[in-house]
């Protein structure tokens, strides 16, 4: 039996977390989904299609089972189109408890562009790492749980771009995916301003800075 109370607070947080992604501008309309899952089955919750970040509602959030089937709600809404791969990924991998896809404009820019967004800050190597770019389907489609699993399989893989779709962060909790898609619309954001720079100054791309750079540097002042 469905615990009432862990949905509640699973649903107000979702709530929380997608009133602060369409804020910051990070989703408009009804694109985009997030889901996160519970803690009493071996279930998630999840945004409706056709329903805006700005408009989630304890009324309108749907339960799905891990295996697939959507229980019950107080309105009928059809399933996001996204609801595969999210269970794809949570069935992969235990540690993933949140997922957040939005349509970031830079991240998206760069997805479009077929171009991986580079880990160029301080921050973005030490919590990401790498920001995979993951391409459309065969037919030139949007991206499906074939294509989007198989990436998340390396447990170090926090987030991904989906070309000319958006990004996906995912984390123990719905902030923490959340924070994972602003870092990676800022850094994108960094990138272009960047690689702009460098265009109108002819410049040289600058080499990329290695994660734990600094640690080296106090390594060698030690060894002088």
């Amino acid at each position: 039996m469905l615990d009432q109370t862990d949905i509640a607070q699973k649903k107000d947080d979702l709530i929380a977390i997608a009133k602060r992604c369409f804020d910051l501008r990070l989703q408009t309309n009804s694109g985009g989904n997030l889901s996160v899952r519970l803690e009493s089955q071996d279930a998630i919750l999840i945004k409706p299609s056709g329903v805006g970040f700005n408009e989630c509602s304890r009324e309108n959030l749907q339960v799905v089972m891990l295996d697939g089937t959507i229980l019950p709600s107080e309105r009928d809404l059809k399933p996001s189109k996204d609801l595969e791969f999210h269970l794809d990924l949570y069935r992969r991998r235990e540690d993933i408890r949140a997922i957040l896809h939005c349509h970031s404009p830079w991240a998206t820019g760069y997805a479009s562009a077929g171009q991986e967004i580079p880990c160029l800050t301080v921050q973005t190597l030490e919590k990401v790492g790498r920001i995979p770019l993951i391409p459309l389907s065969e037919n030139g489609g949007p991206q499906t749980a074939a294509q989007i699993g198989p990436v998340f399989d390396a447990p170090s893989v926090k987030a991904a771009v989906l070309a000319n779709h958006g990004t996906i962060g995912v984390g123990k909790t719905l902030m923490a995916a959340q924070y994972l898609a602003e870092l990676i619309e800022e850094t994108a954001h960094i990138a272009f301003v960047r690689d702009t720079l460098m265009r109108v100054r002819g410049s040289e791309r600058p080499k990329m800075p290695r994660h734990g750079t600094h640690q080296d540097e106090l390594r060698e002042l030690e060894r002088a």
